[in-house]
């Protein structure tokens, strides 16, 4: 055997004992005969110019598919526990946290089973969904479990060789598959249901790793045997393309669960584009840089949420903003990724252009309900 193909086996071996299949059932009053066919929103590239900071919308791609689970019987008729989807997991810490997808465990009148890799069933029991990011994690009973070790995304480089492992077409445990990283700060959008709001995910890894349906949630790892990323998404019709969320991401939810028991995001309360060349000439605007507060289009949408800290610091409707702390908002740099490095209680300092006219706003951070 060649020392590559050790390293990736090994790689395998230490972080297989920790990946988890979940599995999501409803009670039913009636069931139907369908076709084996996923409900499955695609994730989409998000080239929009910008995207908004004031809604909790959530990715769509649930895994959801009527096949029986091999541990699972499923039964028709009124009042039965029918499952509805699947999805990956992986242990992050010995006492039964489990990282997946927010969107795996989306509904709240779903129930979820984690199977282990040993086959013994738990319930599993959310205890936080990220508010921003397609993140969640959920708590099994159980001690003594074996857990990933946790890498740095922040040093991921492209063309790096990567593994995947999760729960295929939510009937193929402990499926492997090897690529590469093939992009990185990529945008992607999803609708979490029919009429429901867009979520939109910013800075996420592309590989051409095989990540198919029921793959969601499973770890993204690299051949040291460390997590990366979170696999989350797929394009329907596209070939070797998916799409990782970082770790680091995943990382400051949980230390914001061991020591505040829920994930706390900072809030801002604007929904805006940010504003480029093309846009500014477009539309006749004073500048090619910054944040347009502007509402979007889902009915009932709001610029400036009511009662929120940009509306508190008397921001407005068609406002600029141009700086966050003296840091210039660009595409590269967006004021949602400015407002996450804070903290919620934060004083921040907004430099808001309102027609011809420029002031400095100040504000205070609250917590994302």
């Amino acid at each position: 055997m060649i020392e590559y193909e050790k390293q990736t086996i090994d790689a395998v071996k230490k972080v297989l004992p920790a990946v988890v299949s979940i599995v999501i059932s409803k009670h039913l009053p009636k069931i139907k005969r369908m076709p084996m066919m996923p409900f499955f929103g695609p994730f989409m590239p998000f080239d929009m110019p910008g995207m908004p900071d004031g809604g909790e919308g959530n990715g769509d791609d649930s895994d959801d598919q009527l096949i029986p689970h091999p541990h699972h019987k499923v039964h028709g008729g009124d009042g039965e526990k029918v499952k509805v989807g699947g999805g990956s997991g992986f242990i992050v810490h010995p006492d039964g946290l489990v990282l997946t997808n927010k969107h795996v465990v989306f509904d709240p009148d779903a129930e979820y089973t984690v199977i282990t890799e040993d086959e013994k069933e738990y319930h599993g029991r959310v205890i936080s969904r990220d508010p921003i990011n397609d993140v969640a994690v959920l708590k099994i009973d159980a001690k003594g479990l074996t857990a990933v070790r946790l890498g740095n995304s922040n040093k991921i480089e492209l063309g790096q060789t990567v593994v995947a492992i999760g729960n295929a077409l939510g009937l193929f445990t402990n499926t492997v598959s090897k690529g590469i990283i093939s992009g990185l700060g990529r945008k992607i959008s999803a609708s979490m249901g029919q009429g429901a709001e867009m979520e939109h995910l910013r800075n996420v890894i592309q590989t051409d790793v095989a990540i198919n349906q029921g793959n969601s949630g499973g770890p993204l790892i690299n051949l040291d045997g460390e997590v990366i990323g979170i696999n989350t998404a797929i394009i329907f019709g596209a070939q070797n393309i998916g799409f990782s969320l970082p770790i680091n991401w995943a990382k400051a939810d949980l230390e914001d669960i061991i020591k505040h028991g829920r994930i706390i995001k900072p809030f801002i309360g604007l929904r805006y584009v940010m504003l480029n060349k093309v846009l500014k000439e477009r539309y006749e605007l004073p500048v090619d840089y910054g944040a347009l507060v502007i509402k979007d289009h889902i009915p009932g949408s709001v610029a400036v949420v009511k009662h929120s800290p940009a509306d508190k610091a008397g921001v407005r409707e068609n406002d600029i903003v141009l700086e966050i702390n003296g840091e210039k908002l660009t595409e590269k740099r967006e004021l949602a990724d400015l407002i996450q490095t804070a903290n919620v209680g934060d004083e921040v300092e907004m430099t808001v252009m309102r027609k011809d006219k420029t002031m400095k706003v100040k504000t205070i951070l609250e917590e994302r309900k």
